[in-house]
């Protein structure tokens, strides 16, 4: 038998939760007042299908690779309410392969690839549209985007969640600050404002080894100082490669996690047991970026991160 717990009206009314509801959007914003610091904490919430923000960027990196801390609720709301298309090639595989990996140890988070939508299973349509957001050049990604999301006979009218990873082309000397902005950045503040209803997701480029002089370290910060700077999501794959799950960094690592080896050594059992196939890299890697995944998609659909209240 559970104790009753009185809390004293003070402490109610501080911790109250403050809620507005938007005329004619039916969306919610949502914030607890934290009395440690004098600070309100505002929750993202997904409302008709889009990502409601209340003055933060959601940033998925390598702080947000540990599964075990989203709460069951989370992991449901995720199947119930997000519907995902993401678009990638070769190395956009890694999360799906950890995602895999993920759904054998437990059913919970089961998916599939096709975009049907089942229960208990989350809907995402992998690898559609074909592509990724530099192939078959840094433009057409968002023409496919238009044209899979107006398709009203297809899966593509009931996706709310759009992600698009890169492969190989911040890497490139073509991929320079102003071709960034247009193609990239603009083109999906334009998809933001024509689908308001659709949340689209921000990458970083895969490691190359170039570390902190390489044109992928200047495209990648110019990517997370727009997502900071505008309260966009981003799931940061390049800072996932960059730190081990100790917090060590290795600024100069590539793609093939050279870290991940000695990691998996120096931590049994911390690693997948058989290994994952995980294109171009470690299975580690893989799981880390999975787990992120599953992390993104909770925190879209309301939770509010494992340092919350």
């Amino acid at each position: 038998m559970k104790a009753n717990r009185v809390i004293p009206a003070m402490m109610f009314l501080r911790f109250i939760l403050l809620i507005v509801l938007s005329s004619g959007e039916n969306a919610v914003h949502a914030s607890i007042y934290s009395p440690a610091d004098n600070t309100e904490i505002f929750l993202p919430l997904v409302t008709n299908g889009q990502a409601e923000f209340s003055g933060e960027a959601i940033i998925i990196d390598h702080t947000s690779t540990d599964i075990s801390k989203i709460p069951e609720f989370y992991i449901n709301k995720v199947i119930t309410d997000l519907r995902l298309s993401y678009g990638h090639t070769s190395h956009g595989s890694q999360p799906i392969s950890g995602m895999t990996y993920l759904e054998g140890l437990d059913s919970l988070y089961s998916f599939n690839i096709d975009g049907a939508i089942e229960d208990g299973v989350l809907s995402l349509r992998d690898r559609f549209p074909p592509g990724d957001l530099g192939n078959p050049d840094y433009w057409y990604w968002a023409t496919r985007t238009r044209l899979y999301l107006d398709d009203v006979t297809g899966v593509g009218s009931d996706r709310n969640v759009v992600v698009w990873s890169w492969c190989t082309q911040l890497s490139s000397d073509q991929a320079t600050e102003a071709l960034i902005n247009e193609a990239y950045l603009g083109q999906m503040a334009d998809l933001e404002r024509d689908y308001p209803n659709v949340t689209f997701v921000y990458m970083t480029g895969h490691l190359d080894g170039t570390g902190v002089t390489g044109n992928l370290y200047q495209r990648n910060n110019q990517i997370r100082d727009f997502v900071k700077q505008n309260d966009k999501v981003l799931y940061d794959f390049a800072d996932i490669e960059s730190y081990d799950p100790d917090g060590n960094y290795y600024p100069d690592a590539n793609d093939s996690c050279p870290w991940c080896q000695s990691y998996c050594d120096a931590n049994p059992g911390s690693c997948p047991d058989p290994a994952i196939d995980c294109a171009h890299s470690h299975s580690l890697n893989c799981m880390l970026k999975g787990q992120a995944f599953w992390w993104m998609l909770a925190r879209l659909a309301g939770w509010a991160g494992a340092s919350s209240p």
